[in-house]
């Protein structure tokens, strides 16, 4: 689709959709925006970095209600940013690298879509709630490290804000329960954003259109988020979020591979 008044619209409701995802979830919202501005026009390969500057603005706008309700880990978050930061720089640099012209990292992010999706459907306890396995204070920090540098890798190169990574994994190794995953993981996501934007950008690898108005449409949606996220049970929000994951991932991997 050319550039134009209409496409603009359509690219603020995807921001919308996005930053209602992003403030439910306490993810990116790549998952809508870069499948999203894909059938819009955008490249592949600019898709990636392209969703990256709407993820700072949703994190913060989707936060506050969380924020209010103390929901937030900040000892999880300062292990797990810095971790992630750098890993996103990495991450990010990578990412044009990759043959395949974009393609195979969309490949990439629907099997982890899917993987997030069965740990979200099955609705695992934390390891430290179903083996009397109390996590220390020391061993939390370790793995909230492991989660940045895995989350944050991954948001670099594939465009992801990194939450369908760590909201499974504050979950299953830090035993966080899952309001308190999406809350500390949508803080997260904002650091993993600022790097990688700023990699992808020296890469010139962002649509500027794209972004502003994906932007304008997170900033809206992201407090409606939130807002529904807490108005949830515990288990309801974990598995309409993997079953929406697992839908998702079908249609974005069936739909790179036949790009191939």
């Amino acid at each position: 689709m050319d550039a134009g008044f209409f496409r603009d619209v359509l690219t603020l409701v995807a921001g919308v959709v996005t930053g209602i995802m992003s403030g439910t979830f306490g993810v990116g919202g790549a998952v809508i925006s870069t499948p999203a501005i894909r059938a819009l026009g955008c490249s592949a390969a600019l898709a990636v970095g392209t969703t990256l500057p709407s993820i700072l603005p949703g994190a913060v706008t989707g936060s506050w209600r969380y924020r209010q309700g103390e929901l937030i880990r900040w000892r999880v978050i300062m292990f797990t940013a810095p971790a992630g930061v750098v890993s996103a720089v990495v991450g990010a640099w990578i990412s044009p690298r990759v043959p395949g012209d974009g393609h195979l990292l969309m490949v990439l992010t629907a099997l982890l879509l899917m993987w997030s999706a069965i740990n979200m459907i099955r609705v695992v306890a934390p390891k430290n709630l179903t083996d009397g396995h109390v996590i220390t204070e020391k061993s939390q920090n370790t793995l909230a490290i492991l989660t940045g540098i895995f989350a944050g890798g991954l948001s670099g190169l594939l465009g992801l804000g990194g939450g369908i990574i760590m909201v499974p994994l504050f979950r299953r190794w830090l035993g966080l329960p899952i309001k308190n995953a999406v809350a500390t993981s949508l803080i997260c996501v904002g650091c993993f954003a600022i790097p990688g934007t700023i990699t992808h950008a020296l890469e010139n690898g962002i649509d500027w259109r794209f972004a502003l108005w994906l932007t304008a449409g997170v900033v809206v949606g992201a407090p409606l988020g939130s807002k529904m996220a807490l108005k949830m049970s515990d288990k309801k929000l974990q598995r309409v979020f993997g079953l929406f994951l697992a839908a998702i991932s079908v249609v974005y991997g069936l739909g790179e591979l036949l790009s191939l």
